[in-house]
């Protein structure tokens, strides 16, 4: 895919050297905080490995609970809230306004159900080289996300320092 040279040069300008933070992330039954997403998500089109983190515990709860409102039925497996720590060298910031309305990102955009403007520019910062992005949470006011691409850690580090069972509410 050919990226617009703006978008490329709004990212680059977003970029940062490293970034380092504790971090959470919800997952089901025995799955384990490694397992990236390559379905496709908000900012990563299918066959792009992601993995999606929050940095604040309760954004991390609010995605989690957002996307099981969307299942028929609620889930009655096992729920696991990992704390992470973790390391990443070239992430982009996106959490100001004023950087995802250069790249079209509005409102309505983040948290709309088309995902297609995000995905082009997750797929971009990838492509760039960057390890992830910090993006704002579609789902929880003042919320951040860490969305991780690329899951190199024997230069970058992810560890779990603490795992928490979430309750299965009927």
């Amino acid at each position: 895919m050919i990226y617009p040279s703006e978008m490329l040069d709004t990212l680059q300008s977003a970029a940062l050297s490293s970034w380092e933070g504790t971090v959470y992330r919800h997952m089901f039954a025995s799955q384990p905080p490694t397992r990236a997403n390559t379905g496709g998500a908000r900012w990563n089109e299918p066959n792009l490995a992601a993995i999606y983190t929050s940095c604040e515990r309760e954004t991390a709860l609010a995605e989690a609970e957002y996307y099981i409102s969307l299942q028929p039925l609620r889930p009655k497996v096992k729920r696991t809230l990992f704390t992470l720590q973790v390391s990443l060298t070239k992430v982009i910031d996106l959490t100001p306004k004023r950087l995802l309305a250069q790249l079209g990102i509005s409102d309505d955009v983040l948290s709309g159900i088309d995902h297609t403007p995000s995905r082009v520019i997750g797929a971009a910062a990838n492509w760039l080289g960057h390890a992830g992005l910090l993006v704002p949470s579609a789902r929880r006011r003042g919320g951040t996300n860490l969305v991780i691409y690329q899951q190199d850690f024997s230069t970058d580090s992810f560890e779990i320092i603490a795992e928490e069972e979430i309750a299965i509410h009927p």
